[in-house]
């Protein structure tokens, strides 16, 4: 697979990122493609990081909810520009506020697991890259096989060490 023109945005005013191991984590999901019914389209991809009523106004403006919610991903299309075709495979909107709150010690979990703040932003954007690829999970069956490929995903971005780290300023 070519290599993606990859965009990102930072709007989240209290979250660091490193863009280049953003970069890693989606070249390696797109070397992984096959595993996940043919990957993410080609073309450009974009990855905002935003708070949660940013998010929520999104989710408002384009799916009539204004809940707040962890993750939305728009599907790309194709679009001419004086140049020829320019593909657009998507975005990727994640409320980095929502994986802080699920990386705290879950209130009445047994052993107060922490769940790690990094790993659960990233599994948000491994889950809008699967989104993408075609997997869905509004219903059990659907929604069984897309954790079951976050699960497997997550895995190979463990095993190659490239699990991004991301960090909240004070």
């Amino acid at each position: 697979m070519p290599v993606r023109r990859l965009l990102i945005a930072n709007r989240h005013p209290r979250l660091r990122i490193d863009r280049s191991a953003l970069s890693n984590v989606v070249r390696i999901l797109d070397a992984h493609a096959p595993k996940f019914r043919g990957g993410c389209p080609p073309g450009e991809l974009s990855l905002v990081f935003l708070t949660d009523a940013s998010l929520a106004q999104l989710h408002a403006n384009f799916l009539s909810d204004p809940s707040e919610t962890d993750v939305i991903t728009f599907e790309g299309q194709s679009s001419a520009d004086a140049a020829g075709e320019t593909l657009v495979a998507g975005e990727i909107c994640v409320s980095a506020d929502a994986a802080r709150r699920q990386s705290k010690p879950r209130a009445g979990h047994a052993r107060r697991e922490k769940i790690d703040f990094s790993e659960e932003l990233t599994l948000y954007l491994v889950h809008g890259w699967l989104h993408l690829a075609g997997y869905d999970d509004l219903q059990p069956g659907k929604k069984r096989a897309m954790r079951s490929a976050e699960a497997r995903a997550l895995k190979i971005l463990r095993a190659e060490a490239k699990l991004p780290r991301f960090t909240f300023r004070a």
